[in-house]
């Protein structure tokens, strides 16, 4: 989502510490490096490897070969072929009363070694399976016969009870692209942008890039994807990420959405009780791998690998690069309210505490009524300032103020109790969403801890949200977190006919722990220059967020077109009527089909897709040519987008390319320009991955209303939308309002009429509603005033399956 506006952002910083060293050897050190942060990271996964390593074989599997053997070896049948007795040979002589203990030694190890190599055979059948990607490149709704013999053999070589990480030791190594093809497709990309003179300019550079440079850099690349697991995921996260220097707050975080018409409860510490339970339920679950890995086509598994940092992490600040600190276990959470900072457990010697013990502890916290100390009520303001300058407060801070610092980063997450209400309101629905949006992506710049992995934010009248730190994960992991949340606190957990959690509460419970912070003097005035930055950053985000409602994804599907695609389409023609040009737009996708893959960039303003959007605004143009030439520009993006998936992208191998070359001191012209561009529309979806929690049929207000992030430029817009059920569709707008050249209402009335447009162009579509004005104001006006503020148990559905 939001790495957009760090990937345009980022410089690396590559010295040798003033040594004169070869020039291979920085990146020779770098590349080894890499791969033993692999093999680290696999030695420090030993146990879930253990559970997880024999898969698709089993323990059992292991006692059933043991015993077949001990029974054939009783039937005096050798099935090792004389192997048990050479064992034996060599085992120690413990005397004659020891044989028979010797035999069944000799028999156990025989067995273990032929396990071993039955799991080592299935791990590298199934690796090799996994790395077809010919069912991703076929037509929707086509299976040739090699896909069926594929899945087929998938079926063979899965086991039936897998876990979170079973798939970790099969899936397959993202592949280096072709640096040729690379620089074609790059190229492609780019010709619909530029005038004929800069695109010529721009491949003699290319050209020069290709004979002078990129043979020996892609060498390199090469060595790094056999040593290390993942070619360029660990730079990404280093040189994007943690070299930043930039605010956490708006350039990097991004936030998700509570539902959007169903408040459960209006009882803010009820709330915070059963989503802070629902939470810890979940970290529970992942510590017991019980969460099913995903598998599109319900057969391919992606990587799990981002879920290992979702709680009990933080990222800690430093002078030229941050670091990921996470824990193995937090038994407490930290908490935010008016200036105050609480540690506030977890876990009782029975166990995990129940919501309603939870929520008691919530409630002893707002009514406390002491007050902050000097400037602890702005100390988190910290957090959104350049990560030097923080990182040098600090370090100052943990000498003076070292076991509050530390209850804060060692919590599970981080929990902020808002004093102000959110969410949709039937006055004035539009601007409290707007404001809503605003308030999770910035709050007022002092009251998140925005280096925890995230922040769990609970408004007064009870509305939910989260803010996410992005560099330990992508938006999928913190979405599936956050399904779960939701479906959990409200469906399973529930509240009573007061709004208040199930149970009762526990007086025995000590009082929440007041963290309390010495701090010198010398940064007081850091943190007033901090919360002023936060400030200024926060006043300039422009956040708009709408539902679309004249249709949605069953509609697209009735006119056999891709979802996504046909968005992405619809915003090409949206951006090119709000600013009258083409420009470079991001498009974040998953390459998770590869151990440790994060994400990759679509480039969605294709050739197609101007010619499109050209065709929507020439009267000339035929609704049959308009439409002829929609359905070319949804193949291509089809296209860009399953071989993004596919490791077949641009943007990640340019960028790897660029590391190299930064690594060895060979200035390249062509790689300098690819990242000096600037992405003026930075888009995503956000996808909903477990639709078994929500009865969207019967429940059709029970769904998240999706999340969004900060634009990837100054002059640019950042767009993020969610398909909620069969027929709404809901958007995310951002801008920055000291730009002159947007406006994110503008845009959202654009996107609108561009996806009314679109969708009259074929017949299903022309009997939709036209175009309207505003944003929709009186329908979610009806919307928000047919139901009740807040509802609690008695709307919900009483269960959910799958559970």
């Amino acid at each position: 989502m939001a790495e957009a506006h760090q990937a345009v952002g980022f410089r690396p910083s590559l010295t040798s510490d003033g040594a004169e060293v070869e020039l291979s050897a920085p990146v020779l050190q770098e590349i080894y490096l890499s791969g033993l942060r692999s093999w680290k990271r696999h030695l420090s996964r030993f146990w879930n490897d253990f559970l997880t390593g024999v898969f698709p074989a089993s323990p059992l599997s292991w006692l059933f070969l043991f015993s077949a053997i001990q029974l054939a070896w009783f039937l005096q049948l050798d099935p090792s072929l004389g192997l048990m007795e050479k064992i034996k040979e060599l085992l120690p002589d413990w005397g004659g009363q020891h044989h028979r203990l010797r035999g069944v030694l000799a028999a156990a190890l025989f067995a273990s070694c032929l396990w071993g190599a039955l799991i080592f055979t299935l791990h590298v059948a199934l690796r090799l399976l996994l790395s077809y990607h010919g069912w991703l490149l076929e037509p929707h709704g086509a299976m040739s016969s090699p896909t069926k013999t594929w899945l087929a053999l998938v079926r063979i070589f899965s086991g039936r009870k897998t876990m979170l990480f079973s798939y970790q030791r099969s899936l397959p190594r993202q592949p280096v692209p072709s640096v040729q093809d690379t620089v074609r497709k790059y190229l492609e990309s780019v010709r619909p942008i530029l005038s004929d003179e800069d695109f010529d300019w721009t491949s003699v550079l290319a050209q020069e890039f290709l004979r002078l440079q990129a043979s020996l850099l892609q060498w390199y690349l090469q060595l790094k994807s056999w040593w290390a697991s993942n070619y360029v995921s660990d730079w990404w996260e280093e040189f994007v990420y943690l070299r930043s220097r930039h605010s956490l707050m708006v350039n990097s975080n991004y936030y998700m959405m509570d539902f959007l018409y169903v408040t459960p409860t209006p009882v803010q510490a009820a709330r915070a009780g059963n989503a802070v339970h629902a939470l810890l339920l979940y970290r529970h679950r992942l510590n017991r791998q019980e969460i099913l890995p995903t598998l599109l086509m319900g057969m391919r598994p992606l990587c799990s690998a981002q879920y290992e940092k979702i709680f009990n992490t933080t990222r800690i600040p430093g002078i030229q690069k941050d670091h990921i600190r996470h824990l193995r276990d937090s038994r407490h959470v930290a908490v935010f309210h008016r200036g105050r900072f609480f540690r506030v457990g977890t876990h009782s010697q029975s166990g995990l505490l129940s919501p309603r013990a939870l929520e008691q502890q919530f409630q002893r916290i707002l009514d406390d009524p002491s007050p902050a100390c000097p400037q602890e009520e702005h100390l988190a303001a910290l957090t959104a300032a350049p990560r030097d300058v923080w990182a040098q407060v600090r370090s100052s801070l943990k000498v003076q103020a070292e076991d509050a610092l530390e209850a804060v980063e060692g919590a599970a997450f981080f929990v902020s109790l808002d004093s102000e209400p959110a969410g949709l309101t039937r006055e004035d629905p539009a601007a409290s969403l707007d404001a809503y949006a605003r308030a999770l992506l910035a709050g007022r710049g002092h009251d998140r801890w925005f280096d925890k992995s995230f922040t769990l934010i609970v408004f007064s009248n009870g509305k939910l949200g989260l803010s996410v730190e992005h560099s330990w994960a992508d938006c999928p992991i913190s979405g599936h977190m956050w399904e779960f949340t939701l479906a959990t606190e409200c469906f399973q957990l529930g509240y009573s006919a007061d709004g208040h959690c199930k149970g009762h509460p526990d007086p025995s419970l000590p009082q929440p722990q007041r963290l309390y912070w010495h701090l010198p003097e010398k940064i007081h005035l850091s943190i007033s220059l901090a919360l002023r930055g936060a400030k200024t950053l926060s006043g300039n985000i422009d956040c708009h967020v709408f539902p679309f409602s004249h249709f949605g994804k069953s509609f697209i599907k009735r006119c056999h077109l891709s979802s996504d695609s046909f968005v992405q389409m619809a915003l090409q023609l949206a951006h090119f009527r709000d600013r009258g040009q083409f420009c470079l737009t991001y498009e974040s996708t998953m390459t998770r089909l590869f151990l440790e893959g994060r994400t990759e960039t679509v480039r969605s303003c294709t050739r197609e897709a101007c010619n499109f959007v050209r065709a929507m605004e020439d009267k000339e143009k035929t609704e049959p040519q308009r439409r002829a030439l929609f359905r070319l520009a949804v193949e291509k993006h089809q296209s860009l987008l399953k071989a993004a998936m596919s490791g077949q992208g641009v943007d990640r191998h340019l960028f790897a390319l660029y590391i190299v070359s930064q690594f060895l001191h060979l200035r390249s012209p062509f790689l300098d320009q690819v990242h000096s561009e600037q992405w003026q529309l930075a888009t995503s979806q956000i996808p909903v991955q477990q639709i078994h929690l929500f009865d969207v049929h019967n429940y059709p207000d029970y769904v998240s209303s999706g999340g969004g992030f900060g634009p990837a430029d100054d002059h640019g817009y950042g767009v993020s939308y969610i398909f909620m059920g069969d027929d709404t569709i809901t958007f995310h707008i951002s801008s920055k309002k000291s730009s002159t050249k947007t406006d994110s209402h503008r845009l959202g009335q654009h996107i609108e009429d561009a996806l009314l447009d679109v969708a009259s162009l074929f017949q299903e579509g022309q009997r939709l509603k036209p175009r309207c004005g505003g944003l929709q104001e009186e329908d979610l006006g009806h919307r928000c005033g047919s139901l009740p503020c807040h509802t609690r148990g008695s709307r919900a559905p009483t269960k959910s399956t799958n559970f």
